[in-house]
């Protein structure tokens, strides 16, 4: 799939896959600091921001989508980051090209599947059926505005940093008609399958340089995980970025492009 892309800086590339309901706009602010010393690939996701719908988003669509999309630019060696869905799919396209990626950086996701009887899957399926089911339950003929569209959305996602990021993804045409550019039927048909994970080869003892970066307040990569994480990646390290969820990029850009630079910088 011919993938939409952003681009900036110079230097050795940087490519940073976005997660679920994000989108290449979402990371320009990081981008921008990141651009001084680096050429940053920005792609949307298949069924996200601007790349094209398909009736199959697993991870192995997207380690294809992102390997056309390097082969297309002709870059054979590059930084490679991906937040929570990207993140998995990044170590995925890692494990499968092994010599494209110098450096990896994943963003609050662990490299194991989560099983459906781990609390992170049970509640992480629960949120994110939550958020599809209000997004779908928007009723896009008749809202008049995003402030509408906003307000309709309290019931089933109370945060309004959630409700605002998701709202990015609410596009108005020339007639004022309100749409999703992402593909949510398909996003929630797929739920499961991108909660679970992918099953990478534990014990394979990737060489590649890793750096894992949790949100403090989010239990998508338990803090204590460290010693799990060698047994994928042996040459990794975990930095922890504090009074942030999930969503550790969006909160705490500042504390979160510190800790990319600063690893970034050592090779």
């Amino acid at each position: 799939m011919k993938l939409f892309y952003r681009e900036l800086g110079k230097g050795f590339p940087l490519v940073i896959l976005h997660g679920l309901y994000g989108s290449s706009d979402n990371w320009m602010g990081i981008a921008k600091r990141l651009s001084a010393n680096h050429r940053i690939i920005l792609p949307d996701q298949r069924n996200h921001g601007q790349s094209p719908h398909s009736s199959s988003h697993t991870y192995p669509d997207m380690a294809n989508d992102l390997a056309e999309l390097v082969d297309n630019l002709r870059i054979d060696n590059f930084h490679l980051l991906g937040h929570s869905m990207g993140g998995r799919t990044a170590m995925l396209y890692q494990s499968l090209f092994p010599n494209m990626v110098k450096s990896l950086v994943v963003a609050d996701i662990a490299p194991w599947p989560y099983q459906p009887n781990d609390e992170v899957f049970r509640l992480s399926l629960a949120e994110h059926s939550s958020i599809i089911k209000g997004m779908l339950s928007l009723p896009l003929t008749s809202i008049k505005s995003r402030y509408e569209a906003e307000k309709m959305l309290t019931g089933s996602i109370p945060s309004q940093k959630l409700r605002q990021f998701l709202l990015k993804n609410l596009k108005r045409d020339a007639s004022g008609s309100y749409s999703w550019c992402l593909n949510l039927p398909v996003l929630e048909s797929s739920l499961r399958e991108l909660i679970t994970g992918v099953n990478l080869e534990c014990g394979k003892k990737s060489p590649t340089r890793v750096l894992f970066v949790k949100g403090e307040n989010s239990n998508y990569l338990p803090e204590n995980s460290e010693v799990r994480l060698t047994d994928y990646y042996p040459d990794c390290r975990l930095v922890t970025i504090r009074n942030a969820t999930h969503w550790l990029h969006a909160e705490q850009p500042e504390a979160f492009t510190k800790s990319i630079l600063e690893f970034l910088q050592k090779g």
